[in-house]
C-alpha cells in the first residue's frame, strides 16, 4: 500500500478524533510528562496494523521510543505484548484510540482471512477479497487481507474491468458488453484485465466464444456446475467462484479447480479483535 495514502488516511483520522484539542489530557497531564505503555493482546488470532501504529506514533509523538516484539502476520494469543511505546504522555493518550481502532479491525480481518486460507492451504486456489469495504478504509482493509494470507481482487473500478450482471443487461448482452469493453480499452490506450460474470453454463459458453475475457466469475454456481464450467473453460482463461461462499463451503469450491474464490465477508462481516494499550 502506498505510504503517502496511509499518511493521508491517518491524518484524517487524527483530525476527526482530536478536533480543536484533547481537552481531557491537556487538563489532567503536564505537557512535559513522559510515560510508557504496552500493546496487550487479549484475543487469539493474527496481528495486523503494527506498521500503521508506527506511522501514527511518528505523526503524533516525535522523538518516541518503540520496541516491537510482534510483526504484522504473527500469530497472537492472550497475554502477548506486541510492542511498548514511550514518549510524551499527552500525545500517547491521543494516539491510543487511533492505534487500537486500526489494529483491532485489521487484526479481525487478517484473522478471518487466515481461517479461509487455512481451509484450502493444500490446494492451488487463492482467496480474494472484494470491494465490500468500509468507505475510506479500503486500502487499510485490503492490506489486512494480505497480512492474513489472502490476495486482493481489484482495488477499485480503475484497475480491472468487471462486467457483472447489471453491466451485461444494460449493455445489451454478454457479447456486446465484452466488445464494448475491448473497444474502450483500445480507444483509451489502456490495458487492464477483463472479468465477466456468468450466471449459468450458457453464459460461460458465450463468454468463451468471444475469446476476450481474462477471467470468468462463476456466480452462485453449485459444486457440480462449477466443476463442469472449469472443465469447459479448460484453462482458456482464469476462473473465480463467487457468491455467498463460507468457511463451510470454500473447500468444496476450491476442489472444483477454480483459480480464485472471492469472499466479501473478509471485510464486511468481521469481528474486531480485543487489544489494549495500557500504561506500564
Amino acid at each position: 500500500m502506498n505510504n503517502d495514502l496511509k499518511i493521508r488516511l491517518i491524518e484524517l483520522a487524527i483530525a476527526e478524533d482530536i478536533g480543536n484539542g484533547d481537552h481531557t489530557s491537556l487538563a489532567s497531564i503536564p505537557s512535559s510528562a513522559t510515560n510508557k505503555a504496552e500493546l496487550k493482546v487479549k484475543d487469539n488470532g493474527i496481528i495486523a496494523g503494527v506498521d500503521i501504529a508506527k506511522i501514527i506514533f511518528d505523526r503524533l509523538m516525535p522523538g518516541h521510543k518503540i520496541e516491537i516484539f510482534m510483526k504484522d502476520g504473527d500469530k497472537m494469543k492472550p497475554g502477548d505484548i506486541a510492542f511498548t511505546i514511550e514518549g510524551n504522555t499527552q500525545k500517547l493518550l491521543q494516539a491510543e484510540r487511533l492505534v487500537l481502532n486500526f489494529m483491532q479491525r485489521m487484526s479481525g480481518i487478517a484473522t478471518l482471512t487466515n481461517k479461509y486460507v487455512s481451509k484450502i492451504a493444500d490446494l492451488n486456489t487463492k482467496v480474494l477479497d472484494t470491494r465490500k469495504t468500509t468507505p475510506g478504509l479500503r486500502l487499510i482493509e485490503k492490506e489486512a487481507v494480505k497480512i492474513g494470507g489472502g490476495y486482493n481482487h481489484r482495488i477499485g473500478l480503475y484497475d480491472m474491468m468487471m462486467l457483472k450482471d447489471n453491466h451485461i443487461d444494460y449493455a445489451g448482452g454478454i457479447t456486446k458488453a465484452i466488445e464494448k469493453a475491448v473497444a474502450y480499452q483500445k480507444e483509451k490506450n489502456i490495458s487492464i484485465p477483463i472479468e465477466v460474470e456468468a450466471r449459468d453454463m450458457s453464459e460461460v459458453e458465450e463468454i468463451l466464444a468471444t475469446g476476450k475475457a481474462d477471467r470468468i466469475m462463476l456466480d452462485n454456481f453449485d459444486y457440480a456446475t462449477t466443476r463442469a464450467a472449469v472443465e469447459l473453460i479448460n484453462n482458456r482463461c482464469e476462473t473465480e467462484s463467487s457468491g455467498g461462499i463460507t468457511l463451510d463451503t470454500i473447500r468444496g469450491y476450491a476442489e472444483c479447480g477454480v483459480d480464485f474464490v472471492s469472499v466479501g465477508a473478509l471485510t464486511h462481516q468481521i469481528h474486531s479483535l480485543d487489544l489494549s494499550l495500557k500504561a506500564v
